[in-house]
C-alpha cells in the first residue's frame, strides 16, 4: 500500500509553538536523512493518526511532499500522548532507493492452529519478540514476516533461522551469527 503525506516547513519551534500546532490539528515533525540537514516540518494530525493505526504504515515507503518536492521516507519514531488519542511528534527518515536500511518488521505466526502442539497436545505458540530487525533496500521492505508453525510440537523453540525471509531481506542478528529465539511452544508431551 502506498501512503502519501503533505508536509510544510515550520518556522517556530519550541514547546509553545508545538502546542499551538497541535491545537490547530497539526503534528510537529522532523525530516532527516543521510546527506541532508534535519528539517522541522508539520503534518496533518488526522492523516497520520489513522495511518499509524495500520501496521503496514510503520514499514511502508511513504511519499512525503514538502515544498512541491516528493521524497521517499520511512517512519523512524513517534510519540503519543499518555492518555489522549493524540500523536505528539513524529520522525521521518529520508531514504535512498539504492542504499539498504535497517528497520524493525512485525512478526506473525501462521498455521499454529493446525500444528500437533495446538491440536493434539493442548498447547500454544507464544512469540518472544513481536518484531525482527532486518536490513534491505527500501523497495524490498516487507509489511510483515511470517513464522510457519505447522510442524511444531510441544517443547519446541523457534529461532530466527526458522523464518522464511523474502528475497533481498536479511536479519541483522543472523548476519552477526546470533540465531535468537523468537517463539516457544507449550503443551503436554504424550
Amino acid at each position: 500500500m502506498t501512503y502519501e503525506i503533505q508536509a510544510t516547513v515550520r518556522e517556530n519551534q519550541g514547546t509553545g509553538a508545538s502546542r499551538r500546532l497541535r491545537r490547530e490539528g497539526q503534528i510537529p515533525a522532523v525530516l532527516y536523512g543521510e546527506g541532508q540537514e534535519p528539517v522541522a516540518i508539520t503534518v496533518d494530525h488526522k492523516t497520520v493518526f489513522y495511518a499509524l493505526a495500520k501496521e503496514s504504515f510503520h514499514t511502508a515507503l511513504i511519499k512525503l511532499t514538502l515544498n512541491g518536492k516528493t521524497q521517499d521516507v520511512i517512519v523512524r519514531d513517534f510519540q503519543m500522548h499518555p492518555f489522549r488519542q493524540e500523536v505528539q511528534h513524529i520522525d521521518f527518515q529520508a531514504v535512498d532507493a539504492t542504499k539498504p536500511v535497517r528497520i524493525r518488521v512485525p512478526l506473525h505466526i501462521v498455521n499454529a492452529e493446525t500444528s500437533q502442539a495446538v491440536k493434539l497436545q493442548g498447547g500454544r505458540v507464544s512469540l518472544l519478540n513481536t518484531t525482527v530487525e532486518v536490513v534491505s533496500l527500501p523497495k524490498d521492505i516487507p509489511a510483515a514476516l511470517e513464522l510457519d508453525c505447522s510442524s511444531v510440537v510441544a517443547g519446541n523453540i523457534l529461532h530466527l533461522s526458522d523464518i522464511k525471509f523474502p528475497e533481498g531481506v536479511a536479519s541483522v542478528a543472523l548476519k552477526r551469527d546470533a540465531n535468537l529465539a523468537v517463539a516457544t511452544v507449550t503443551g503436554k508431551k504424550r
